[in-house]
């Protein structure tokens, strides 16, 4: 059985939010429900994060007492389950709980958290490198945590499909062990040319997970660099897949 470098079990741990009723999945709310009780139940919960639901739905949502969700809210939501740990808005500023500001990140205040999007269903929705590596670069500098939203499919960037229909159009999306590998050099320092050199990279092989330390080119982060970038800047991606993350990482030989 493969063995899980620390390394890599840092980078992944808690990782993915499930927005399995966005798009390109856009599922039917009972149907995300029990797949992300089922995630939880399974040998790779330990990557999945917070459930994604839009303030609308939370009604809907019969909540279990293990489940942590993230809410998308047009304002102050108030009085709101236990289980619900953050929010997630286009304001620019902190609401009552832990908050992800979809919003130019100099605009950001109040203690707010950054929320980037990745991808999308059509190619004119994928960022170029160059301004997410600025954004990384900046959020970094200022010390604003994030997180990532849509078109993280795939670990590593490369040309896909960007929906599930046979007649999807193709583009190079970002992979999401690029971006927070990018995310946790920039937090340590390194130079905006690194960060969006480590988002272009399309070779997994390039990437070395150790049991002590991630190796990416001539450059290194130790386990504890890692788990620190995650812990305090990079906090998780939302994704409309579980499954097709962890089969690709899979794939790769990262997971058994």
């Amino acid at each position: 059985m493969t063995r899980i470098p620390e390394s890599l079990r840092a980078l992944l741990a808690n990782l993915i939010d499930y927005a399995g009723l966005y798009p390109p999945a856009a599922l039917a709310l009972p149907a995300v429900l029990a797949n992300y009780e089922t995630y939880l139940a399974s040998a790779e919960s330990w990557m999945l994060n917070r459930l994604v639901l839009p303030a609308a739905k939370l009604p809907e949502a019969p909540l279990r007492d293990n489940w942590r969700v993230t809410l998308l809210v047009d304002g102050e939501p108030g009085p709101l389950p236990a289980q619900v740990e953050t929010l997630e808005t286009r304001l620019p500023h902190r609401l009552s709980l832990p908050t992800y500001c979809e919003a130019p990140i100099g605009g950001i205040a109040g203690g707010a958290f950054a929320k980037v999007r990745t991808g999308g269903v059509t190619p004119e929705a994928i960022p170029p490198s160059e301004p997410l590596a600025d954004f990384l670069s900046e959020a970094a500098s200022r010390r604003m945590a994030f997180k990532a939203t849509a078109g993280l499919h795939h670990p590593i960037r490369s040309r896909r499909p960007l929906t599930y229909a046979t007649d999807s159009p193709c583009a190079t999306m970002h992979g999401f062990v690029n971006v927070f590998v990018a995310a946790a050099f920039a937090w340590h320092g390194a130079e905006c040319v690194v960060v969006r050199d480590v988002l272009n990279e399309q070779e997994a092989g390039a990437f070395q997970f150790l049991p002590g330390e991630l190796h990416w080119r001539g450059r290194s982060l130790a386990t504890p660099a890692l788990q620190s970038a995650r812990r305090d800047f990079a906090h998780s991606f939302g994704s409309c897949s579980f499954v097709e993350p962890v089969a690709d990482l899979r794939i790769l030989g990262w997971l058994p």
